[in-house]
């Protein structure tokens, strides 16, 4: 018998049953739930046929074109959800929890698979996921000019049993122009959200949590509204280290991806960065100098920046001077920072 299960009761069985979404390919690619198996009930092209046929024909007419398209693949799902159970066990699910995962649930049950199905379907998750980034939460927020190394700041205090919030990691982009260097390909931004859904999961909304100070866009990603209004009113921690260090970071990371993707990234801030610093920026990289490139491009990123933390609660925005690029010590000084301005305790 197939048994419905909640979403909040989804989030827990699926540590130990597969999950199978039996949407289309590209219902799957432009967003799916981390970890499930695409096992489609419908090819893309199949299913516009059978919604056509709804809308301008009929529910029954619609239903034995899809029996038409289904029945020859009915043993290939069988055995595909065979091969992807554990101990004979599966969770389905389909856009709304409607008739594609009813469908396919029945036959594998017919087939001996004990089937679970996602009461209301991927559209629950999303909800939960929503709800999840509306939740009133705590954040602090690490902030500080480009080459500050925030995210190996950020990678220590996970590392010292803080709740860390990566969204560069998650977003697979730096937020710059240069962002996309040495990443693996930005997802869409459904997925980006289910992503950093997963993340905060395991976290305690009602304990601060760490995040790094983003734009609303890291590159073609964007932080759901709601989350992003909040983070934007938290406390700041500001790290401000001396522009030589972040220069010499910035070469580090970069000089070795190549003068022309380096070029190109330049290309694209040109508006704002000025046609003379551009010139000097190219002629530099021409000469294999990154650490005058890397110098000049700071001129618009720390100007960029500096205006978004002008724009904050001035009374929630704490300045921390720090004298080196050493992320661990760094870590340890900016907790101890934290406790003694209130923001976080032992």
């Amino acid at each position: 018998m197939v048994r419905q299960i909640s979403v909040q009761d989804f989030l827990g069985l699926r540590a130990t049953i597969p999950v199978i979404d039996v949407r289309t390919p590209a219902e799957f690619a432009k967003g799916h739930i981390p970890g499930a198996f695409n096992v489609p009930l419908f090819s893309n092209e199949e299913r516009v046929v059978v919604g056509t046929l709804y809308k301008q024909v009929g529910r029954e007419e619609a239903i034995l074109k899809g029996l038409d398209f289904v029945g020859p693949k009915m043993r290939l799902i069988a055995e595909e959800a065979r091969r992807i159970a554990a101990g004979n066990e599966v969770i389905v699910h389909c856009w709304r929890g409607g008739m594609r995962s009813g469908s396919v649930a029945w036959l594998l049950e017919t087939t001996g698979i004990k089937t679970h199905t996602l009461l209301k379907g991927y559209k629950a998750y999303r909800t939960q996921a929503q709800t999840t980034f509306n939740k009133p939460t705590e954040y602090i927020v690490l902030g500080g000019y480009t080459g500050s190394g925030k995210t190996d700041i950020l990678k220590e205090l996970r590392r010292l049993n803080q709740q860390v919030i990566d969204l560069e990691n998650i977003a697979h982009h730096k937020g710059s122009s240069f962002g996309a260097i040495g990443e693996q390909a930005q997802t869409t931004n459904e997925q980006f959200e289910n992503n950093l859904f997963e993340s905060m999961l395991a976290l305690q909304v009602t304990e601060p949590i760490w995040i790094e100070d983003e734009s609303k866009s890291i590159g073609k990603n964007e932080i759901p509204q709601q989350m992003y209004e909040t983070i934007r009113s938290s406390n700041v921690i500001f790290v401000d280290i001396p522009r030589h260090i972040r220069v010499e970071r910035l070469v580090k990371e970069y000089a070795t991806c190549g003068a022309e993707v380096l070029r190109e990234a330049l290309k694209r801030i040109e508006r704002r960065l000025g046609g003379q610093n551009l010139t000097r920026a190219m002629k530099a990289l021409d000469e294999a100098d990154f650490h005058t490139a890397a110098d000049i491009s700071l001129t618009y990123y720390d100007k960029a920046y500096l205006k978004g933390v002008i724009q904050r609660d001035k009374n929630k925005v704490h300045n921390l001077n720090l004298e080196a690029d050493t992320p661990p010590e760094n870590a340890q000084i900016i907790l101890e920072f934290a406790q003694k301005k209130g923001l976080w305790k032992k």
